[in-house]
């Protein structure tokens, strides 16, 4: 395949029906991290996958974008548990063939502004734990109880991956294990957790301080992912050297190996099911591409609601069960570009999470119910301070990233319109929220009040006309109690050939949705072809 230069970032090759192999025996819808992840892991199985991206550009929220000499990620702010040979590391080793390095963040990778009160989180287990104590000296029995529970956590983790593997009767064999492994605890609300430990607020907000990185309080999240998450930065995190972009780039050759491609611009219009089973794609265009597999990664919600006939849907029993699951809050993104470097402007490599108070859930509400109310969550990141061959590609240049909740409702009357072509109404509104969230960035950092070359707003309509999710949201399906224990959500479907995969099928995140793509692969191809697999991945 004939690459485009890395600087348009455009990775992949354009669709066009001609350009099909005649035969794939797997086709995979969205080549976010899951999708991509599964065609890897086939092709390495001598699979032929064909990957189906509806956007100008491969890696879903792994992807990256250039615009007025500046370049910003659009979902890999940070990755944790890599700067090791752990798991994750390994995976993204086989994945990328060791194309894949990774910058550490600072010591200090997160920083949290809670009102008035400025707390942060260190790497290391012993200096997290040993940074926490010092900040809440009174509070050492609950700190040291707190991260007796993230221990658990590896086992309970472990097991939900099993699970989603598991046939329906391999689940009821295993149900005592998964009693053992997965305390009750794990399935609780995060806040009626955390404060049976303690009735320090401040401790509580402190610990809870990562919230956006799935999307959801501590009232209304699950302990399990609250804790994965924790577990995942206790070490510190880490960027990507050269971009986000550089995720896909490093996995496509895999795919391609065999006879595979990643197509951009491929919109798949329906899944064809006939006689009950999985016999293809339609894409938008109309051409039909014939395949008994099919791999979706382009999320739950959009699988069952849109690429599947509600006649097949209901007759497989999934419209009682997507009740049952509701969709994580759409966002805001602020990207901006500053014609100075990160070190002349004193940008940190550590990420800022802007509280209104120590009541999370209580802002979240306000916010829902008037819009001119705070912002619950504002999250700034650094993205060119965080990756040291930034200047290589902009030198001279630096940018900043906002990120704020914003629900999807605030933009429906904007629904279907075309992205750069919405009316003033929607740029004035867009421009509106943008100004808000630029004080906050001058606030933290007043050096770059007047320092601003550029800056761009997105909404949650931006994301669904990129990313393909119909309510804008960024993390899926919100990952509340009920929705952790929902045992269909996993690769396998009761429609014959059909698969999922991405971050609904496990938990949220680039390494979840990682994650699945592993078990998805696992599910299709069964243990005993996935043993040799497993073995060359981790040793």
């Amino acid at each position: 395949m004939t690459r485009m230069k890395p600087s348009t970032l455009r990775i992949g090759y354009r669709y066009r029906p001609g350009r099909l192999a005649p035969d794939y025996d797997a086709l995979v819808i969205g080549s976010g991290m899951g999708g991509l992840t599964t065609a890897a892991l086939l092709s390495d199985l001598g699979w032929k996958v064909c990957v189906l991206e509806q956007h100008y550009t491969a890696g879903g929220y792994t992807h990256s974008y250039e615009r007025a000499g500046y370049e910003w990620d659009v979902g890999v702010h940070y990755i944790g548990d890599v700067g090791a040979p752990t798991r994750t590391r390994r995976l993204f080793d086989f994945l990328s063939e060791g194309g894949l390095k990774w910058a550490p963040m600072d010591d200090e990778y997160d920083r949290f502004f809670i009102g008035d009160k400025v707390f942060c989180a260190r790497a290391g287990k012993q200096a997290f734990r040993a940074n926490l104590v010092a900040q809440f000296p009174a509070e050492e029995p609950a700190i040291d109880a707190y991260m007796q529970l993230l221990a658990q956590v590896g086992g309970a983790l472990s097991m939900l991956g099993m699970e989603r593997v598991f046939r329906p009767w391999q689940r009821l064999l295993a149900a005592p294990y998964r009693k053992w492994k997965t305390p009750a605890f794990m399935y609780e609300k995060t806040y009626d957790v955390l404060s049976a430990l303690t009735d320090d607020r401040d401790l509580i907000a402190t610990i809870c301080g990562q919230w956006g990185d799935m999307g959801l309080p501590p009232r209304q999240s699950v302990f399990m992912v609250h804790a994965m998450i924790a577990r995942h930065y206790l070490h510190g995190g880490f960027y990507p050297v050269g971009g986000s972009w550089r995720i896909a780039d490093s996995i496509i050759p895999r795919i391609q190996r065999p006879g595979g491609e990643v197509f951009t611009y491929a919109r798949a219009r329906r899944i064809r099911v006939e006689d009950g089973a999985v016999r293809g794609v339609e894409m938008e265009d109309g051409h039909l591409i014939d395949c008994p597999c099919v791999v979706s990664s382009a999320g739950v919600d959009n699988t069952f609601c849109e690429l599947l006939p509600a006649e097949i849907v209901q007759a497989a029993g999934y419209g009682e069960r997507l009740s049952r699951v509701r969709p994580s809050i759409g966002h805001l993104g602020v990207y901006i570009g500053l014609q100075a470097t990160a070190e002349e402007l004193g940008l940190p490599r550590t990420n800022f999470w802007v509280y209104p108070s120590n009541d999370y859930d209580g802002a979240v509400q306000a916010f829902l119910d008037n819009p001119d109310a705070p912002f619950p969550v504002v999250y700034i990141s650094f993205p060119s301070a965080k990756d040291p061959d930034y200047l290589n590609r902009h030198p001279g240049t630096a940018t900043v990233e906002i990120v704020a909740p914003a629900p999807y409702g605030w933009f429906e009357k904007w629904k279907g319109t075309t992205w750069g072509k919405r009316g003033e109404d929607y740029e004035a509104f867009k421009a509106q929220l943008g100004e808000r969230l630029m004080r906050h960035l001058y606030d933290r950092l007043p050096q770059l009040e007047g320092r601003v070359d550029y800056y761009e707003v997105s909404t949650p309509l931006s994301t669904e006309w990129f990313a393909g999710y119909r309510h804008g949201e960024l993390y899926g399906l919100d990952h509340t109690p009920e929705r952790m224990q929902q045992e269909w959500l996993g690769p396998r479907t009761r429609i014959p050939g059909l698969w999922l995969t991405g971050q609904d099928t496990l938990t949220c995140g680039v390494t979840g949705a990682m994650m699945a793509g592993l078990l998805t692969v696992t599910a299709i191809a069964g243990m005993r072809r996935m043993t040799p697999l497993m073995k060359r991945i981790y040793g």
